[in-house]
């Protein structure tokens, strides 16, 4: 059974231990936590088990922003991105929706366009010689 859920600090190692899988590190852990106290960051949890997280804010010109969209190595590739992103598209609370991924990350760029979003604008000098994508979906 897969479930769609909002963080729980009890939550918070189980999410920086798929963070560390994907980046190497544990350099977030302390805006994953900010996250989760703020409400703002849920799960997909597949058996009971934490597959991925995602992070959102309302910072972005008073618009919703995905910041993070992780699924666990081992669990990608069965749908835990995108149902997140839809959940959060759902329950998003304004009617503009914003994320962003490098021009590399060619397998999230497929999960944007599959899930309705469309190209925004790119932002040069964030990774060097790897602009940044924004995509943007409303509601």
């Amino acid at each position: 059974m897969v479930n769609i859920v909002e963080a729980q600090l009890t939550d918070l190692n189980a999410i920086v231990q798929i963070d560390r899988e994907v980046i190497g590190n544990t350099s977030r852990q302390g805006f994953i936590e900010d996250a989760i106290k703020q409400g703002h960051c849920i799960l997909v949890k597949a058996n009971n088990d934490v597959a991925g997280f995602s992070i959102y804010d309302t910072n972005f010109f008073e618009c919703t922003f995905i910041a993070l969209i992780i699924v666990s190595p081992a669990k990608r590739r069965k749908g835990y991105a995108s149902q997140m992103m839809n959940h959060l598209v759902r329950t998003s609370p304004t009617d503009k929706i914003f994320s962003s991924t490098n021009r590399s990350n060619q397998s999230m760029q497929k999960v944007f366009e599959a899930n309705g979003f469309v190209e925004s604008g790119i932002v040069e000098n964030l990774d060097e010689g790897d602009p940044e994508i924004i995509y943007f979906k409303s509601k």
